[in-house]
């Protein structure tokens, strides 16, 4: 698939999320917004989906950008994009945090922070051990990765020879009650991955090609960790890299503003 194509699928699912978000009234949109790329890279470039049972797995550990997941899904056709209607509503189908008992594709329940990572450190480890040639892509947070279980996972990692697995660092520089170096003590993060035995690579985390190569950059043995630089809110001028779109719920004005802007 062409970069235009890609940017273009880009650009539906940053519409999806907007109207998606509206509905709900549901946070959490900056989040969503700033790691669209890597799905789409990940879903519509990378990953093997067939057959389904021997499919890549792909692990949205920061849950609660599980609108971006929802909307790859759908556009990907692994899912009925009826079941948007029902995101964050009484009885719904689309619960905000990720549960993987819900619906097709989604591999692990998250929103409780660090716990993914782990999950899929383990998944590509099985893989590993039952000589499958699947492979595990797992999305953290920056602010998630001030968690102890990711640092666990980092250290154990390498041992394990899951050359196999790729974590993403979302790396938008804002969490929730600020940026990640003001919050906990954070840089240098590429040197503390790879002292740690990682293949480390950073990228710009809206660049398609960029992302694509990364992807497809052998490892050398080793466990992979893509540093992908990216700002919250990206795609609408008004919500990137404003803080306050980890919480704000999207009016009826932001809608039509938002959605003007990715027309």
């Amino acid at each position: 698939m062409s970069r235009y194509e890609l940017a273009n699928i880009s650009k539906q699912i940053r519409r999806t999320i907007i109207n998606m978000a509206h509905m709900a009234k549901s946070p959490h949109v900056g989040s969503s917004l700033s790691c669209v790329e890597i799905l789409t890279v990940l879903y519509f470039d990378i990953m093997k989906l067939d057959p389904w049972n021997e499919r890549d797995i792909f692990i949205l550990s920061k849950g609660h950008a599980a609108m971006c997941l929802y909307g790859t899904l759908s556009l990907r056709g692994i899912i009925d994009k009826r079941l948007l209607d029902g995101y964050y509503q009484n009885d719904g189908t689309l619960p905000a945090h990720l549960d993987r008992f819900t619906i097709k594709g989604v591999e692990v329940s998250s929103g409780s922070l660090g716990h993914g990572f782990n999950i899929g450190i383990g998944m590509a480890y099985g893989f590993k051990k039952l000589n499958e040639k699947r492979k595990v892509y797992a999305l953290i947070g920056d602010g998630e990765s001030q968690e102890g279980s990711i640092w666990e996972g980092a250290l154990f990692a390498p041992k394990l020879g899951v050359d196999n697995f790729t974590a993403i660092i979302d790396y938008n520089n804002l969490q929730g009650y600020g940026r990640p170096c003001e919050i906990c003590a954070y840089e240098p993060i590429r040197t503390k991955w790879e002292s740690f035995g990682w293949h480390a690579i950073e990228v710009d985390g809206h660049d398609i090609k960029a992302l694509h190569t990364a992807f497809c950059q052998d490892s050398e043995g080793k466990p992979k960790i893509i540093i992908a630089h990216t700002i919250k809110g990206k795609g609408v001028s008004f919500m990137e890299n404003c803080l306050g779109w980890h919480y704000f719920i999207i009016s009826d004005k932001n809608k039509e503003d938002a959605l003007k802007e990715l027309t």
